[in-house]
């Protein structure tokens, strides 16, 4: 039987977070239109060894060696058969009701949207409240641990860039999307909560692997999709931004992400090349007048008005 939604899950070595998604997302796993996959990415922690004890009807995948987040999405994303495809993060939960109902309701309701951008609470504690007087709106794109797509969409645009490895491939997907006359939507009535706790980060051992990452991303982006005469003045704010912010500051693992991202890009030119997919000057013009990417949403404070 065909299932109207999947959920897809990538996950390496947090068996702990995992579980606590499905205590958290169990009352739509039982549902007879909704079929559940997760891809273990080469985990060493037994992940695979518990869904498959605890929870046989979910679709698994592993790599015995792992291949990356991106490739994991994009295996997941080309072997669903569903109408619809919800991608969370192993540490990220709806808090939300009424999930797949306002999802069905808004793609039949928006049929050029693509993909639904969800609201997204980012903490390890819960929200004071989830009250939010925000209203769905087109915007430039979507968070990578709480978004659903449209799956008319995913096939009308190419593969997520294995190649970036980490970050960037949602805005990847975002440009493509935005060449083939398909908008992202973000739905506030669907609220996530990314149990991911930003400030922290910096002080985390992989911070300088996740900047050179981020950065890296971002400039493939630039190189691939901007018009020639709009790269110069981007690409040299970016990196004037991270010598200002941080690396002046004493930043030095800045630094070293800083440079290596360099390198990254001058042996990447080959990939970016072939994949190059420039928007006119007029396509740059309107993407830049749609609303940004909403990516941290805050509860209103009481007062507030």
């Amino acid at each position: 039987m065909l299932k109207k939604f999947s959920i897809l899950i990538t996950t390496k070595n947090r068996k702990d977070d995992l579980a606590f998604t499905l205590i958290k997302i169990q009352h739509l796993l039982t549902r007879n239109d909704v079929e559940c996959v997760v891809f273990d990415d080469g985990s060493t922690d037994e992940t695979s060894t518990f869904i498959k004890e605890n929870y046989p009807d979910i679709i698994l995948f592993q790599n015995e060696f792992s291949k990356g987040l991106i490739h994991c999405r994009n295996q997941m994303l080309n072997k669903t058969s569903a109408s619809y495809a919800i991608s969370l993060d192993d540490d990220a939960h709806f808090l939300s009701e009424k999930v797949l109902e306002n999802i069905e309701d808004y793609f039949i309701s928006n049929p050029k949207c693509g993909v639904i951008a969800c609201r997204i609470f980012w903490g390890l504690e819960l929200p004071q409240n989830t009250f939010s007087k925000e209203k769905s709106e087109r915007t430039r794109g979507f968070v990578g641990c709480g978004h659903v797509w449209n799956m008319k969409a995913w096939r009308d645009i190419p593969n997520y860039p294995e190649w970036f490895v980490f970050y960037g491939e949602e805005d990847f997907a975002s440009y493509q999307l935005f060449k083939k006359k398909w908008e992202v939507h973000y739905l506030p009535e669907i609220l996530v909560n990314h149990r991911v706790e930003v400030k922290s980060r910096r002080k985390d051992k992989d911070y300088s692997v996740r900047l050179r990452r981020s950065l890296r991303s971002g400039w493939y982006l630039y190189f691939l999709f901007l018009p020639i005469s709009i790269i110069p003045k981007r690409f040299a704010y970016s990196v004037w931004m991270q010598l200002k912010l941080k690396v002046f500051k004493g930043d030095f693992k800045a630094l070293k992400a800083l440079v290596l991202a360099l390198f990254d890009l001058v042996f990447s030119i080959p990939k970016i090349i072939k994949n190059a997919n420039r928007f006119s000057l007029k396509e740059y013009q309107e993407y830049q007048e749609l609303e940004e990417t909403k990516i941290y949403w805050k509860p209103v404070i009481k007062n507030e008005s």
